[in-house]
């Protein structure tokens, strides 16, 4: 599987441990984030990266800035995208079973690398299925986004 991974200044160290952990387990990865020393925008690197998820070019992405909430924020603007903040096993396993986020978010300052690197497997784990009990809520998920913009237009 092909992953898109993005960060800003903040978590450029996260993202470095995050990608060789990916590559190391065979995923291919391409890297939207914020070069060593770089300062960017984290809105810019969120949509890019969701932006890529929402046309189909990947599955599955991986954001990470100070929190995670500004990339997860930005990123579920992007219509067709659902991310998530996981800071937890739990959350990560429920934001893909439950919910279908194809991104997950997480914060530099928050967690540690171990955990990271753990939670991400987690959710790499986990599928979604649409047998689930969720899939009338993620389908009504769907419907409110598609309304919302034809209401925009």
């Amino acid at each position: 599987m092909k992953i898109a991974i993005g960060c800003d200044e903040a978590a450029y160290n996260l993202k470095i441990v995050l990608k060789e952990h990916l590559e190391s387990k065979g995923y291919e990865v391409d890297d939207f984030g914020a070069g060593k020393g770089e300062v960017i925008l984290y809105p810019d690197v969120a949509y890019k990266v969701a932006d890529a998820v929402a046309q189909g070019k990947y599955k599955r992405a991986v954001l990470v800035c100070g929190t995670g909430i500004g990339m997860c924020i930005c990123a579920n603007k992007v219509p067709g995208v659902r991310a998530a903040v996981c800071h937890d096993q739990f959350s990560a396993q429920r934001s893909r079973m439950s919910n279908n986020a194809q991104i997950i978010c997480m914060g530099e300052r928050v967690i540690g690398t171990e955990l990271a690197k753990a939670l991400l497997d987690t959710w790499l784990d986990s599928e979604y299925s649409e047998k689930s009990r969720s899939q009338p809520k993620v389908m009504r998920i769907n419907e409110l986004e598609q309304e919302h913009i034809k209401a925009a237009k």
